[in-house]
């Protein structure tokens, strides 16, 4: 497992890193996500990524107690705020960077995480006032590194901008071959000012493993059956993005790579991300995924990867 720099901090994360949403504490009995973490640390990851929203509290819980027993100094540990907990509690105000945070540690079992994110961007908190909380959780001890997720390019700059402050070195985007957003703004913005990628849903929601066959109903146990977690398949279940991922099979196997693992590697092939989330409730499948990492492709088989996805997906 390599590692890269987390943007202008000094942490180092594996390049395929162990997420938790709608897996653990929810989606995943814990027996098996206990095995998937231990799969983890095995295959030299040592980033983990949840959020306190992820089963309302859930997952941060079920980590606190699978992590007890590990040195703290051993894994690198990543949550996040902003959407709703309670009726009253949500957001990026200053009483709720401190209110949630107090609370993730507590689930997490911890003093400190090694990075806090910001969920999503708050509209209706000064970006002054956010900024100015963030940075008392890191001056505190309580948070060393600071990171957002699906924020504008235009509030990203404007935080950059900001004097007096804490700067963010992360940058949590959707990326995949099938959602190529970040890299018109956000990505070359990042970039230029000491902040990384860490990708989330780099599968495509497990679309990019090829288990979805166009004209096949999905087999029993994956996550496109799952009351939990199939809704968010929705608009990748379409023949046309099926079939394109099939189609991608020959380049995998021409590179010696499963497609899972073609396309971890299509999404680290990019020097800003620091390193792709997977989420797993398997441990061959955390062990499958971390393989990618290190993984050398000719970089005109991306091309044809990436021309195979556009022609599908218009």
């Amino acid at each position: 497992m390599r590692t890269r720099q987390l943007g202008d901090s000094d942490l180092h994360v594996s390049e395929i890193s162990l997420g938790s949403w709608l897996t653990y504490g929810v989606g995943v009995e814990a027996d098996k996500a206990r095995a998937c973490l231990d799969a983890a640390f095995d295959a030299g990851i040592n980033f983990i990524d949840t959020a306190n929203v992820y089963g309302r509290g859930a997952a941060e819980s079920f980590l606190g107690e699978a992590l007890s027993d590990r040195p703290r100094d051993s894994y690198i540990l990543a949550t996040k705020l902003f959407f709703p907990m309670s009726d009253e509690d949500r957001g990026l105000s200053r009483e709720q960077v401190h209110k949630q945070l107090d609370a993730s540690l507590q689930r997490l079992r911890t003093d400190y995480v090694d990075l806090y994110q910001c969920h999503r961007y708050d509209d209706h908190t000064p970006l002054e006032e956010t900024m100015e909380a963030l940075s008392e959780v890191v001056r505190s001890g309580k948070v060393r590194y600071l990171g957002f997720s699906e924020w504008p390019a235009d509030r990203i700059q404007a935080a950059i901008d900001m004097a007096g402050v804490e700067k963010f070195v992360s940058s949590q985007p959707q990326y995949s071959l099938l959602h190529r957003d970040p890299e018109a703004e956000v990505i070359p913005l990042s970039a230029a000012n000491g902040i990384s990628q860490i990708v989330w849903s780099p599968l495509g929601q497990g679309v990019l493993t090829g288990k979805y066959k166009p004209g096949e109903a999905p087999a029993a146990g994956t996550r496109a059956t799952s009351d939990e977690m199939g809704g968010f398949l929705k608009n990748l279940m379409i023949p046309a993005t099926l079939e394109a991922v099939q189609n991608l099979r020959p380049l995998a196997d021409d590179a010696g790579l499963s497609l899972s693992q073609f396309a971890l590697a299509w999404v680290l092939r990019e020097p800003n991300v620091a390193s792709a989330i997977i989420g797993a409730s398997r441990p061959e499948q955390v062990h499958e995924n971390a393989a990618a990492s290190g993984a050398t492709v000719d970089p005109a088989l991306f091309e044809r990867a990436q021309a195979i996805v556009a022609d599908a997906r218009g």
